[in-house]
């Protein structure tokens, strides 16, 4: 089945299910949806950052400091967070993720809008992304990803040595992952 085609929840304001329809038309339309973003360390506590193949319906070739994506039709935020998760690092076996918080992501170029489940996991496994999805990939130290979104690059960073133009709607969980870090100090 294409991506276009694959049928999604239809939520609304208070994220209830009221219908359900392909993909494409929930992008093409500005549905509301669901989604599920997954920020992953690894035992060095380095987050995973990559930046997203060309071919993506949403947000191509930018990057992104989440793994996830939208929840099929019927399908649990913490189950679409696992699958997302190992579907997109290429590993089976991953730990649960943990759920932190749940947020409505209105997109600010008329998108539409999503609730967005946000999570993070331990993944000491060696990742191999899906070539479809991931199109660069690092383990950085938080402290190069911050600076990276803040539209600095750091000296000897990983990767390409110009500033990266991040996912908007996982610039908005990291932001507000951030504040919720802050908040359970």
């Amino acid at each position: 089945m294409a991506p276009e085609d694959e049928i999604l929840d239809v939520v609304d304001e208070d994220d209830r299910v009221v219908g359900q329809a392909p993909r494409g038309e929930v992008y093409a339309r500005g549905l509301r949806h669901r989604a599920a973003f997954v920020l992953v360390r690894d035992a060095e506590d380095r987050l995973f950052v990559h930046r997203r193949t060309a071919v993506k319906l949403v947000f191509p070739s930018l990057y992104d400091v989440f793994v996830g994506g939208v929840l099929g039709a019927g399908e649990s935020y913490d189950d679409g967070a696992l699958r997302e998760a190992e579907e997109e690092l290429g590993v089976s076996g991953l730990p649960r993720p943990t759920p932190l918080f749940r947020f409505l992501y209105e997109a600010q170029d008329g998108r539409g809008s999503w609730w967005s489940a946000v999570y993070e996991v331990r993944c000491t496994r060696p990742v191999r992304p899906q070539i479809e999805e991931v199109a660069w990939h690092a383990f950085l130290p938080p402290a190069e990803v911050a600076a990276r979104l803040r539209g600095e690059v750091p000296p000897g960073g990983a990767g390409p040595a110009e500033p990266w133009e991040f996912v908007p709607d996982g610039r908005a969980a990291y932001e507000r992952y951030e504040r919720f870090v802050r908040e359970r100090r």
